[in-house]
This record gives structure tokens, sequence and C-alpha cells, in this order.
């Protein structure tokens, strides 16, 4: 993103885990790149014994109209969010595929790819990618116990703090509003959950106190 490869944020977030009483260790670098994808699932099998969930929450923006697009802006949001997701989801279905014990893989995707946005050409085209993505693996995947479902969420993060008309702090006073990140964490851990295993190749809304099922592509008519 606009920080580039931070590890202070990163290990910041270990922290509070580990002070809340939890376990959590880092892994810094490009999730796009293969042998960083690589490393974060040897990362967490190495240390925990196994691989259970993957939540792909990773992203940047890079808007412009379509007629401004530079190269550089469409290949690095494509790269990032829809890369990214290729290859968390090939290494952790490798380990799935062999161990047999079933698996949790979650995309954040977002209205722009399901709905369109007109200054994000980069960044639709990306999430409606992995909504492709995320279907094709929940299929090639349901044989060995592994679920893979998309969530679009709605909230202030560091990543809305933007344009000029938006409040550049905006997601630092978004704790316990509607906007807060927090409320998207619910339907993230009941799609982790053995009770999630009911679930697959859907995308969900999640946002404030609300979650949303959106309804499934169909033929309109012949």
């Amino acid at each position: 993103g606009r920080m580039g490869v931070d590890p202070a944020r990163v290990n910041a977030v270990v922290d509070d885990i580990r002070k809340a009483g939890g376990e959590a260790v880092s892994a810094i670098g490009d999730v796009s790149e293969m042998d960083v994808a690589e490393g974060i699932v040897k990362l967490a099998i190495d240390t925990y014994g196994k691989l259970d969930i993957v939540v792909a929450a990773h992203g940047i923006l890079r808007e412009r109209m379509i007629f401004n697009m530079t190269e550089d802006d469409w290949d690095g949001v494509i790269k990032a969010h829809l890369k990214g997701c290729f290859t968390m989801t090939k290494f952790a279905s490798i380990h799935w595929r062999a161990e047999r014990n079933g698996g949790r893989m979650i995309y954040f995707t977002s209205t722009a790819g399901i709905f369109g946005s007109a200054g994000q050409p980069n960044y639709a085209a990306a999430h409606m990618g992995k909504l492709g993505l995320m279907r094709s693996s929940a299929q090639a995947l349901s044989r060995y116990g592994v679920t893979v479902n998309a969530i679009a969420p709605g909230a202030s993060t560091r990543m809305t703090d933007r344009g000029r008309n938006a409040d550049a702090n905006a997601s630092a006073s978004a704790v316990g509003t509607s906007r807060d990140p927090k409320a998207v964490v619910p339907v993230i851990v009941w799609l982790a959950s053995d009770e999630g295993a009911a679930v697959n190749g859907r995308v969900f809304g999640a946002s404030g106190h609300k979650i949303t099922l959106y309804k499934e592509p169909t033929l309109e008519r012949v």
C-alpha cells in the first residue's frame, strides 16, 4: 500500500493479539509473490502444526477513471488483490489436499466488483475476478472438505481514508459506529467455524450490524 512493506503495523497487531491472551506470529512481505505466500503457509504449519483457516483481507487502492488509468495503476491493483488470493489459495490447497482434514478459505471482495464502480475499474475488475476464483476453488476443493467463500465488507479503514471529500482520518473515529471494522468479524468467524461447512461458493455482505447474502447469478430470460 502507501506505506510499502512496513513491519511496524503488522507487529502492532501481533502485540494486540498477545496482550488479549491470544497467539500470533507475523510474516512480512508482498502476499502476491509466490515465495512469500508459500512462506506464510509454511510458517503457519511449522508454528501450529496445521492450517485450518485462511482469510485473504489484503488490498490497495489506485483510483482513476478508465481514461486516466496508467498501466502501473492497473497492474498493481490486479496483482495485489487477485494474484494475492491465487497465491494463498494455491499453497493452502496443496496442504489441504494432502492432509484431507478440511479447511476454510475466505476472501474479502467488494461491492465495486459486484456492481461496478466508475472510478475504480482496476479494483472492480480485481474483485469480480476474485468471485470467479472463489467459485472455481469452491468446486475444486469441496471434495477435500474445504469451503471457499467471499465477504464484501463495508467499514472505515486506512484504505478508505482518501478522496477530496473524505475525512483523511475517518477510520480513527469509526470505533463503535456502523463503520467499525469489528462489525465485519462475526460473519468471518461463522464462515470459519464447523457450522460454516454448510456454505460454499457464496458471497456475503457485512456492514454495521447487518449481514447480507447475495443472490447467485441466474439466467434472466431465454
